[in-house]
C-alpha cells in the first residue's frame, strides 16, 4: 500500500511528511521543538495540557499540535511572541495547582514540568495557589502516589488502563477538582495495581515514583553486624550509563561491579548467572512437559513479578500452566544465603542480600509467598531499581566515568549469553529453547540457530515454530499487559472448542520491551530507548564465548556440588514457587 504523502509549511520551512502525521512530530522531524507536557510517544495525544498549541495561517484559532494532523498546503506558526506569552500563561495555571517542593521531590532535576518552567523564565507565583490537601499513598510498597504534584496530564492513566490492561488507575471528579486516583478512591494497595511501574515511567512529574529504600540499603551498608552482597539484573548494565550521559545501550557491567565494590558491598554477583539457573529449572520443566507429559502446556514463564500478580489476579485459570521457577532475583538470594553462605563460612543470618532491577514491582516480589523466604531467611531483603542506583553512586560521591573495570564475585557471578538476553522481551523464550534443544538433542544449536530472530524486537506478540529434531515447538511471546489477553484468548478458545493448542510455551513480560523498558529504568523511555538497550544485550549476548546457560561453568558446579540436578528435591525447595488466584480488588 503506497503512503500518501502531504506538504506544508513549519515557520516557512517546507515539509513532507506521510498523511496522519501530527504537527508536533512534523515539526520535531524538521528541528522544531514544539513543547508539551501530555504527550509522549508510547502514548496517543489526549491534548490535555495545552502547552503545544500553534498557529495555522487563515484560521483564527490555535489547534493543540499533538492531536492535529498536518494537512495538505498548511503554513504554520510553532513559536513568536504571542505563543511564547500564551504557553507561559498556561504553564503558570499548571503551577498554581502545584506545590513548590521541588528540593523534596523524587524527580527534582529531573522533572518535565520543572524543566518547562526554566525554559520559560517562571520565575513568581503570578495565580493564587491551590492546592488540594491528599495524604501521599504509599500503601502498596513499591510506587509512591503524591496525587498533589498530578498535572492531569492522563499519562499514568492512559499507560495503565489501554496498555497494561490494569485499569488501577483512574480520572476523578471534573473541572478544577479533576484528581488522579487509583479506580473507585481506594487506596493503591486495595486496587487491581500489579506494581509494575509503567505509570512512574511515564509520568512527567514526581506525581508517581518508586518507594525510594536507598536510605535503608545505607543503612545496612554501615552496619558492622551485616555482610551486604549485591546483584545486578541483566537490564541494568544498557541502562544505568544514561544516568550519566553515556547513550542508551552502552553495557558498562564492569564498571558497575566497581561502583558496588567501593559503596561498600563485601560481594557483588550478577543475576545474569541466575538467569542462567533459571534456564537450567524452566527448560528442563518445558521438557517434562512438551516431551514426557508431566504437567499442562503450554508452560508460561514466570520470570516477571508484575506478570505473576496480573496473572493470579486476572488469569487465573491459567496457574496449573505457570513454570514453578522462580525468578532470577529470587535464585540468587537464595543461593546467596546458602551455598554461597556455606562455601564463604559466612552466618546466612547476617547475610543481607541486596539486588539492583530494573522493576519496581520487585520489591513487591520479596515477600510475594513464603517460599521468597526458602534459605530460612528473606533470601532477598531490599531492591533498588536502576534509577534508586545511579542515586547510590552519586550520593557515595564517586566519580563513574573514571571507575575501572572489574569483575563479579565467582560462584554467582560467571553468566552466558543466555543470561544476558532476558532483559528483552523474547530474552527469556530464546535462552529457554537454546538449553531446551540441548536437553532433548544432547546437542547445541549451531551458532547462527541460537539466534532465534522471531522471538526478538518490539512487535506488541510474537510467534514462532521451533523445530526440535522433528519435533514442532509452537511458542509466543507477550509484553506489555494488554497483549497477553490476545495470547491467552486463543488458547481458551481451542480449550473450549477442543482443538489443539496454539502454543506449548509462553514467554509474558509486562513491560514494553521487556525489562530494558522496565518501571525503575532511567526516564526518557520510548521504542527508540528500548532498541538501543536491546541491542547492547543482544551484542553482548554475541560478544560472550558461552551462550547456553547448560554450558556455563559456575552452573555445572553448583548443581554437581549442591543441588545435584535441575528439579530434583533440593533444587524444587529452594528453586520454585507456587501461585493461587486472588482477588482483583483486596477488600
Amino acid at each position: 500500500m503506497i503512503q500518501q504523502l502531504v506538504q506544508a509549511k513549519i515557520n516557512g520551512i517546507p515539509v513532507e511528511v506521510p498523511e496522519g502525521t501530527s504537527i508536533l512530530d512534523a515539526a520535531r522531524q524538521t528541528g522544531i521543538k514544539i513543547p508539551s507536557l501530555c504527550k509522549h510517544e508510547d502514548l496517543l495525544p489526549s491534548a490535555a495540557c495545552g502547552m503545544c498549541v500553534v498557529k495555522i495561517a487563515g484560521s483564527p484559532k490555535m489547534p493543540r499540535a499533538c492531536a492535529m494532523p498536518i494537512q495538505e498546503g498548511m503554513e504554520i506558526t510553532t513559536h513568536d511572541g504571542e505563543l511564547t506569552e500564551i504557553r507561559r500563561t498556561v504553564l503558570e495555571l499548571i503551577l498554581s495547582n502545584h506545590p513548590n517542593s521541588c528540593l523534596t521531590c523524587g524527580r527534582n532535576g529531573n522533572c518535565e514540568l520543572q524543566t518547562l518552567a526554566g525554559e520559560f523564565s517562571v520565575r513568581r507565583d503570578r495565580f493564587e495557589k491551590y492546592i488540594p490537601e491528599i495524604p501521599i499513598d504509599n500503601s502498596n510498597g513499591s510506587i509512591t502516589i503524591d496525587f498533589t504534584k498530578c498535572i492531569k496530564c492522563g499519562r499514568c492513566v492512559y499507560v495503565c488502563q489501554e496498555i497494561q490492561d490494569v485499569w488501577a488507575l483512574s480520572l476523578l471528579e471534573r473541572g478544577i477538582s479533576t484528581r488522579m486516583a487509583p479506580a473507585g478512591d481506594i487506596s493503591l494497595a486495595d486496587s487491581p495495581c500489579i506494581k509494575c511501574g509503567q505509570c512512574a515511567a511515564h509520568c512527567p512529574t514526581g506525581a508517581i515514583v518508586e518507594n525510594d529504600e536507598t536510605a535503608t540499603v545505607w543503612e545496612a551498608l554501615q552496619n558492622p553486624d551485616k555482610y551486604c552482597t549485591v546483584q545486578i539484573a541483566p537490564s541494568v548494565r544498557v541502562a544505568l550509563g544514561e544516568e550519566f550521559g553515556y547513550p542508551p545501550g552502552t553495557n558498562l557491567t564492569k564498571r558497575i561491579y566497581a561502583a558496588l565494590r567501593r559503596v561498600g558491598f563485601k560481594a557483588v554477583f550478577d543475576t545474569n548467572f541466575s538467569a542462567d539457573l533459571t534456564i537450567m529449572e524452566e527448560a528442563s520443566e518445558f521438557v517434562e512437559r512438551f516431551a514426557h507429559g508431566k504437567g499442562s502446556l503450554p508452560l508460561i514463564t514466570s520470570c516477571c513479578p508484575a506478570w505473576t500478580d496480573y496473572m493470579e489476579k486476572y488469569h487465573h485459570d491459567f496457574v496449573d500452566n505457570f513454570s514453578t521457577a522462580k525468578s532470577p532475583q529470587q535464585m540468587l538470594g537464595v543461593m546467596a544465603k546458602t551455598y554461597f553462605s556455606e562455601k564463604m563460612g559466612v552466618d546466612p543470618a547476617t547475610h543481607y542480600q541486596v539486588s539492583i532491577m530494573p522493576c519496581t514491582a520487585k520489591k513487591y516480589e520479596l515477600e510475594r509467598t513464603g517460599e521468597m523466604f526458602a534459605s530460612g531467611y528473606q533470601d532477598v531483603d531490599v531492591t533498588l531499581t536502576t534509577r534508586e542506583l545511579a542515586c547510590l553512586i552519586k550520593q557515595s560521591g564517586l566519580v563513574f566515568d573514571e571507575l575501572p573495570e572489574e569483575e563479579a564475585d565467582s560462584l554467582l557471578g560467571e553468566y552466558t549469553g543466555a543470561g544476558t538476553i532476558f532483559g528483552a522481551t523474547g530474552g527469556v523464550m530464546e535462552a529457554a529453547l537454546r538449553t531446551g534443544y540441548f536437553l532433548v538433542t544432547g546437542e547445541n544449536l549451531s551458532p547462527d540457530a541460537m539466534s532465534i530472530h522471531p522471538v526478538r524486537g518490539l512487535e506488541g506478540v510474537k510467534e514462532a515454530e521451533i523445530d526440535i529434531k522433528g519435533a514442532k515447538v509452537r511458542v509466543a511471546v507477550a509484553h506489555g499487559m494488554a497483549n497477553v489477553s490476545k495470547v491467552l484468548e486463543r488458547v481458551r478458545r481451542a480449550r473450549e472448542r477442543g482443538e489443539e493448542i496454539p502454543y506449548h510455551f509462553i514467554e509474558v513480560m509486562a513491560c514494553p520491551g521487556g525489562c530494558v523498558g522496565g518501571g525503575g529504568q532511567p526516564y526518557g523511555i520510548s521504542d527508540a530507548v528500548r532498541q538501543k538497550r536491546m541491542e547492547g544485550l543482544y551484542q553482548e549476548d554475541q560478544d560472550i564465548s558461552i551462550r547456553c546457560s547448560h554450558d556455563n561453568p559456575e552452573i555445572k558446579r553448583i548443581y554437581t556440588d549442591f543441588l545435584g540436578a535441575p528439579l530434583s528435591e533440593k533444587s524444587e525447595k529452594l528453586l520454585h514457587t507456587k501461585y493461587k488466584a486472588r482477588k482483583l480488588y483486596q477488600k
